[in-house]
């Protein structure tokens, strides 16, 4: 099984930490191989409980007759990311040995898949899908407040895919190969950005800004340039 590209400065390792992560973002990009080898992805609600996650998606969506029962998939779940400046580096204007990167963090769970078009079995997965968005709400929605011949209808216009899952992988790339002074750079030009992720990006590095005596130079320098 090959594994996505880690760091260990940028690996996260704490599960609960991980399974945080997933479920506050809620979706990944399912990925199966085709039929003519090629890839087929699409944007999906997950809800990931053990090592099972289950999802939905349109039957009109072709990609779910390309899944076999067992057929090994990639659910990709994308956290908050954004483009980094070298002018943000205070180290700049010391030796100017700075380039461009991109911070974001994200999880791969590689697992096999499996189609589900069981009304029972969906009605089961959606109604735990909408408790888990709904359950903050002082009036919850749930499927019993629309008329029952509706919801068949719409269960009827969707699939289930079950992923058991058998690899997992996270990466957070935070800029933890710079000094603190590089880092508190960084989150102050972030947090100055339009763009969407900039702010999450810089709220995410704040909270793990180290103190300098933690930097470890001799790790940094061994750096490579290729850092994605």
């Amino acid at each position: 099984m090959v594994a996505m590209y880690v760091p260990h400065f940028n690996a996260l390792e704490d599960e609960p930490e991980i399974r945080r992560m997933v479920r506050e973002i809620g979706s990944a990009q399912l990925v199966s191989v085709g039929a003519d080898g090629y890839p087929l992805a699409t944007l999906l609600p997950v809800l990931w409980e053990g090592d099972t996650v289950i999802t939905h998606m349109a039957r009109a969506n072709e990609h779910w007759t390309h899944i076999a029962d067992g057929e090994p998939c990639l659910l990709v779940i994308t956290g908050p990311q954004s483009y980094v400046s070298p002018t943000w580096y205070p180290s700049k204007a010391e030796h100017g040995r700075v380039v461009p990167t991109w911070n974001y963090s994200v999880v791969q769970l590689t697992g096999r898949a499996r189609v589900h078009e069981d009304t029972g079995w969906l009605r089961h997965a959606v109604d735990d899908l909408v408790a888990r968005h709904e359950a903050h709400r002082p009036d919850p929605w749930s499927t019993l407040q629309a008329p029952a011949k509706y919801i068949d209808g719409q269960l009827r216009a969707i699939v289930g895919v079950e992923v058991t899952v058998e690899q997992v992988q996270a990466k957070a790339k935070l800029s933890q190969n710079r000094s603190p002074a590089d880092r508190h750079g960084v989150v102050d030009g972030l947090r100055e950005e339009p763009y969407v992720g900039a702010s999450e990006v810089a709220e995410q590095m704040a909270r793990q800004l180290p103190d300098a005596d933690a930097f470890d130079s001799k790790a940094a320098d061994a750096w490579p340039v290729a850092e994605a």
